[in-house]
């Protein structure tokens, strides 16, 4: 008796609590980690570079200016002595020299390699976004699954005290059959043992509550201890168009636009490489100006400005093969991005048939079990009154809750695995 107050005061006390918490919806839920989550934040930086490397001046289609400048003094004691035999002295002698200068330095022809190379960059730039989507498609998917984790597991909790629940009227009734003699005492003490499993069932699930919830809070870049309540139940109104699914899955799968986006890349980089083999025209401009004093020199000072301007041409006749090299390699690593994306359009394939039998086994499954169900509680509940009558036995009436709670349990992981098989299509499609 004492246990049982204990375990109705515990229960009583997580419900006090539960009430007070926040009701956290799986599109908060959702909007949270897309704001905070580390993983979104670093794809996010990483767009954020390809997009910043996208530039003209990275592609080597702008000029080069520079400017620069030097001041030297000169402070010496000189001592000459001629061949006549003059001998002259200078006991400070100074020189100072100055020079500015600006230069531009321009190619104007690399065989057009420069335009395939911002090419190369604005492709890279969108792979950068694709990436990004992606990791948020992943997070969602990550975020949704833990959400109704949680209400799985809220959901077994209320299945283990409905089952407590019948375990208690089970007890009263054959307390009752005991003092009235038509039941004998291990009837009692059988019924008073499985009201304590199901006790310690339940104390056992709020664990399993608080674990998921932690997982939960670490997708969210929440502390472990977090407070916060979900709904209780998980809808299921999806229906898959798997025509239209099939014929879309290419054109929408982020990861098959990222790795076609990757072939892309490969093949602008193969170009690009080719265009060493070309010749390079450059253009050069400069403006000087040098200034220089010497207090001992017939020149006492020297002053000049002004401009240059020419060009050079650059032709690879001979690299050692290195050119060769990079080319070959080049195209090694187009066909290795090409054979990535066959490969990934097989695992996307795949995924979504997985995904869509999943999620038609799992509709037939719930209809069956929702069935099943409904004659298990039927089943426990004639069972408690045959019980009451003294025609039926604590054995059945134990068989009959057993059977019952794990027809609850299947009911509740047969919804959320279809549930997961939605946002796994969902995710695959891109329509999370």
């Amino acid at each position: 008796m004492v246990k049982k107050i204990i375990y109705t005061v515990l229960f009583a006390m997580v419900s006090l609590v539960v009430k007070g918490q926040e009701i956290l919806s799986v599109d908060e839920a959702i909007h949270i980690a897309l704001k905070n989550n580390y993983d979104i934040l670093i794809a996010r930086n990483d767009a954020n570079i390809a997009k910043a490397n996208n530039t003209m001046g990275n592609a080597g289609m702008l000029p080069n200016i520079q400017m620069g400048g030097s001041v030297i003094y000169n402070q010496n004691n000189i001592n000459q002595v001629l061949s006549s035999g003059a001998e002259n002295k200078y006991p400070s002698s100074n020189s100072n020299s100055y020079n500015a200068n600006t230069q531009l330095s321009w190619t104007l022809f690399d065989g057009g390699k420069m335009f395939v190379t911002k090419n190369k960059l604005n492709e890279i730039e969108a792979l950068g976004e694709l990436k990004f989507k992606e990791q948020v498609l992943a997070t969602m998917y990550n975020v949704i699954a833990a959400y109704y984790e949680i209400v799985r597991q809220k959901q077994s909790l209320n299945a283990i005290n409905e089952v407590i629940n019948y375990n208690r009227e089970r007890v009263k009734i054959a307390q009752a059959g005991y003092h009235a003699g038509s039941l004998i005492k291990t009837d009692v003490l059988q019924a008073q043992i499985d009201l304590n499993v199901t006790l310690e069932n339940a104390v056992n699930q709020q664990f399993y509550i608080d674990v998921a919830k932690k997982v939960l809070n670490k997708l969210l870049t929440q502390n472990a201890d977090k407070e916060f309540e979900v709904n209780d139940s998980i809808p299921l109104n999806y229906i898959p168009d798997e025509t239209e699914l099939k014929q879309k899955l290419y054109t929408s799968n982020i990861s098959v636009l990222s790795y076609q986006k990757q072939v892309d890349i490969a093949k602008l980089g193969y170009k690009e490489i080719q265009r060493l083999n070309f010749p390079k025209l450059n253009f050069n401009a400069s403006y000087n100006y040098s200034k220089s004093t010497n207090n001992i020199s017939s020149v006492f000072q020297n002053r000049a400005f002004g401009t240059q301007f020419g060009g050079s041409i650059e032709i690879p006749l001979f690299t050692a093969g290195e050119n060769r090299r990079k080319i070959s390699t080049s195209k090694i690593q187009l066909e290795s991005a090409e054979y990535d994306l066959k490969y990934l359009k097989l695992q996307v394939n795949t995924d979504l048939l997985n995904a869509l039998t999943s999620f038609k086994n799992q509709l037939q499954l719930l209809e069956i079990e929702k069935e099943n169900n409904k004659l298990n509680k039927e089943y426990i509940e004639i069972s408690l009154q045959r019980l009451k009558l003294g025609q039926s036995t604590s054995l059945e009436l134990h068989l009959s809750q057993d059977s019952y709670a794990q027809s609850l349990t299947r009911l509740i992981n047969i919804r959320y695995n279809l549930k997961l098989a939605e946002i796994k299509l969902k995710q695959l499609m891109a329509s999370l």
